[in-house]
């Protein structure tokens, strides 16, 4: 975490308490001016690889029900079926609460997006992707640290992270505060339980059967053991999804409120869906629901801001077009960008769609990379934040132009 005096003395925040939570709105400080006309830009990275298979659903492609017998999202107009977008896609129902974003126009996605070097591994993706580069060469800083000083011979762009460090994304030479918000929240089934587990010991005894019960139990809880070391490992520090609404509220309050706060960053764990991923119910769709619900507090906290405000939601790569074995979704390839804001042609899915068929999948297992991940960021970047030379942003980088998120 950076100096807290360096920061207020660069920023001009007034009184930040150490520790300071968001929700205890310490952070509408004393002396803030009237919110001016400014762009904003946040940026909320989902550790831990989302499925955008299951968040904007192709369900007219038969591959997709084929490769997903027990995860698929039924098709639009059935029970627990997706919120048609466009008639080709559709949104996962636990998505609902931003499908009226999506028909004002102000919420599009990009398929089949990505890092295009291929790396299956949490944190060499994560660091590729919030340092702004492919796999070739390792920058100092993050992408938005870069931003941060691109802009600043024409305005003192300030910039908030709510996470308990400053991440790779911001990282650098700019000043950046860093908060913690919400709070961890794990989840085990009831056989998980030492109680209901203890019933079961006793229920089964000794005999073939209760062997067969506690070999299963132990396999069991020493999946559960690798699991959650994986997922650790995906977080990368984020917190899950709980508690979003509230932190994304007092994030928006602040950024309207003060102009000055023209970048934030949040991040969300929960997003390694290797075992029971479910598909319109489950743990993926919990962590959605809490997702919608925090971008339209975002929104709404924001106020009339939002139309000088764009968000970007974004993820180190998807997830696999076959479930596994354990009704999940192993480490994938292309993914989905969703960009909200009142600057965002939306009402639109983005991209070149590559197809899921076995022939069109990424090494036969995954959906391809038709857009890198700095293209969408690239043109919000210049269009949006008014940025002059995306090369000062992303060295080495040049958009091909295939489609405009503005009008």
């Amino acid at each position: 975490m950076i100096n807290r005096r360096r920061f207020i003395t660069q920023a001009g925040l007034g009184t930040i308490a150490a520790g300071a939570s968001l929700l205890g709105h310490q952070w509408l400080a004393f002396g803030v001016p009237p919110a001016t006309r400014s762009k904003r830009l946040v940026v909320i990275f989902l550790r831990g690889a989302v499925d955008g298979l299951n968040v904007v659903v192709p369900y007219q492609e038969a591959d997709y029900y084929r490769y997903r017998s027990s995860i698929a999202i039924p098709r639009a107009g059935q029970p627990d079926g997706v919120l048609d977008l466009d008639g080709r896609f559709g949104l996962h129902p636990s998505l609902a609460p931003i499908l009226p974003l999506w028909q004002q126009k102000s919420l599009a996605f990009v398929h089949a997006s990505g890092l295009h070097a291929v790396d299956r591994s949490h944190f060499d993706a994560q660091f590729y992707m919030e340092r702004g580069i492919g796999n070739s060469h390792r920058s100092g800083d993050g992408w938005l640290n870069r931003l941060l000083k691109a802009m600043n011979n024409k305005a003192p762009l300030q910039a908030v992270s709510l996470s308990a460090n400053v991440p790779q994304i911001l990282n650098g030479k700019m000043p950046v505060s860093s908060i913690s918000g919400g709070r961890l929240a794990n989840r085990r089934q009831a056989i998980d339980r030492k109680e209901v587990a203890t019933a079961f010991d006793q229920l089964y005894g000794n005999g073939q059967i209760g062997r067969v019960y506690r070999e299963g139990q132990a396999a069991r809880q020493q999946l559960l053991k690798d699991y959650e070391a994986e997922m650790m490992a995906a977080n990368n520090g984020a917190k899950p999804p709980t508690g979003f609404a509230a932190d994304a509220t007092a994030v928006g309050k602040l950024m309207a409120r003060d102009p000055r706060i023209q970048v934030a960053f949040m991040q969300l764990g929960g997003w390694d869906t290797h075992i029971n991923q479910g598909g319109s119910k489950g743990p993926l769709a919990n962590n959605l629901g809490s997702l919608a619900n925090g971008l339209v507090a975002l929104q709404q906290s924001l106020g009339d801001a939002y139309q000088d405000t764009e968000i970007i939601v974004m993820s180190e790569f998807g997830r696999t077009a076959r479930e596994n074995g354990n009704r999940g979704t192993d480490h994938g390839y292309g993914n989905v960008m969703w960009l909200l804001g009142g600057g965002i042609a939306g009402g639109r899915v983005y991209g070149q769609w590559p197809g899921l068929a076995e022939h069109q999948l990424f090494q036969n297992r995954d959906l391809a990379v038709t857009t890198d991940y700095r293209e969408p960021i690239g043109q919000v970047l210049q269009a949006h934040m008014g940025l002059d030379n995306l090369a000062k942003v992303f060295p080495g980088f040049s958009s091909k132009n295939e489609f405009k998120l503005h009008a």
